[in-house]
């Protein structure tokens, strides 16, 4: 069965040239307040004018989203939408405990309203995606991203990360994307991405083949 947009997705496919698909697939950072025709900004404004461009990280606030947006869907060929993400990770406006203090209430109804409170403040600011539930299993207390995950257990990480995809998106099934107060979730990181060495952010994992599907 065909989901509803398929044929029009298709149909978009076949007309874009490669260049423009690979564009698709670039994300760059705007914060709308840097002024016209600078560095960052200009690059970002001229990838959206040109069709090049996907998806927009760090920005937020209706006024900037929409004036970065109508220059994707307005000006460039063929009026592709722009999808923008932030790291919306405890909250928004409304800051709620960090997940490894979530994780602590072994209960997933708390990650859950995180989620719903958070989606909807975000939505609100112009945002449709959150990089977050962070399900990273570490066992390496200097890791400073551990904050951010809920600790060591695959099993609690697993149910508390399908708590804030439920809240975050809607539906029983998680998937009301339509809806104006949901945006969509992004499970995070790299499998086996809280295995660095010695904890330093972004060093070496060495993981066996055991460990990697027991574990992580």
């Amino acid at each position: 069965m065909l989901r509803p947009y398929e044929d029009k997705v298709k149909e978009l496919l076949d007309r874009m040239t490669t260049e423009e698909k690979l564009g698709q697939l670039q994300q760059l950072t705007w914060t709308g307040d840097t002024g016209p025709g600078g560095g960052q900004t200009a690059h970002t404004e001229a990838a959206a004018r040109a069709g090049l461009l996907g998806s927009v990280l760090n920005l937020h606030g209706a006024r900037h989203t929409n004036a970065l947006q109508r220059m994707a869907v307005e000006e460039s060929r063929l009026g592709i939408p722009l999808l923008f993400g932030l790291d919306v990770v405890h909250g928004f406006w409304t800051t709620f405990p960090i997940p490894l203090a979530q994780a602590a209430s072994f209960d997933p109804a708390v990650a859950r309203r995180d989620a719903e409170v958070s989606a909807r403040e975000t939505r609100s600011n112009g945002v449709r995606w959150t990089f977050s539930p962070m399900m990273d299993v570490t066992h390496e207390p200097r890791w400073g991203r551990i904050a951010e995950s809920c600790g060591e257990d695959p099993y609690l990480n697993g149910v508390f990360a399908v708590a804030k995809v439920l809240g975050y998106q809607g539906a029983p099934d998680g998937s009301d994307l339509t809806s104006q107060d949901r945006v969509a979730a992004c499970a995070k990181h790299f499998v086996a991405y809280g295995g660095a060495e010695g904890g330093r952010d972004y060093n070496t994992v060495d993981v066996s083949e055991q460990r990697l599907r027991n574990l992580y």
